[in-house]
């Protein structure tokens, strides 16, 4: 069973995150609501998100303080944050949003179907990791067996190889389509880029599942 993606939504206004609910129920996530920078970190330390949505104009620590601790902790640091905003200060207010690791800065009132498009993408590409994860858990299972098996029981480990191979190929179906998508819509360069890192560390992982294979010669080290 699938679990499902968590989205934090962050915003010092009720109605505002009442609203955020609105648009992206659809998707049939997660969402995780905090009402401050401070809450946002504080929900960050225990769950695993797959996009924050972040208020910049907040009282205390605003957005762009919240997007530096966020970035700055090895946990969270590859999370994709997408800023909402309300004020429009011209370009170089945008670029402090970048500039502070935001992925998109999302002025209001904004297109509700263009943000919920945007955060599926996102999700899209945490599931896909947490397949990846997956596989590569099994994958260290299986070479873990490996060397504790006896010469004689070989049978078991390549049905779990075979079966691995499978589950690869299908993860590998669906991130060639999924990049194909972001190049055909031409999706935020974020997206697109995070889609090719998925894509490399498939192709990885195909190639150290092709070298635990009978008669493959590449045995351990091309998992290392």
């Amino acid at each position: 069973m699938v679990q499902k993606a968590k989205i934090l939504l962050v915003d010092d206004r009720p109605e505002n995150l009442l609203a955020l609910e609105a648009i992206l129920s659809a998707l049939d996530q997660t969402l995780v609501r905090a009402s401050s920078g401070e809450e946002a970190l504080k929900a960050l330390l225990t769950d695993d998100f797959a996009v924050i949505l972040l208020d910049v104009q907040m009282p205390g620590m605003d957005g762009f303080e919240t997007a530096a601790h966020i970035k700055r902790r090895e946990r969270t640091r590859d999370i994709p944050i997408i800023f909402l905003t309300a004020i429009n200060h011209g370009p170089h207010h945008t670029f402090r949003g970048y500039a502070a690791g935001a992925v998109d800065y999302i002025s209001k009132p904004f297109d509700p179907w263009v943000l919920r498009a945007k955060v599926s993408v996102f999700v899209e590409l945490y599931m896909k990791n947490c397949q990846l994860r997956e596989q590569a858990a099994l994958l260290r299972l299986q070479l873990e067996g490996n060397g504790k098996a006896e010469a004689g029981a070989a049978k078991e480990p390549a049905g779990l190889l075979a079966e691995l191979s499978a589950r690869l190929a299908a993860v590998e179906e669906q991130a060639e389509a999924l990049s194909k998508q972001l190049g055909d819509e031409s999706t935020d360069a974020a997206a697109v880029a995070t889609a090719a890192h998925l894509e490399r560390k498939l192709t990885g992982l195909r190639r150290a599942l092709d070298a635990l294979e009978p008669g493959s010669s590449g045995g351990q080290a091309a998992v290392n």
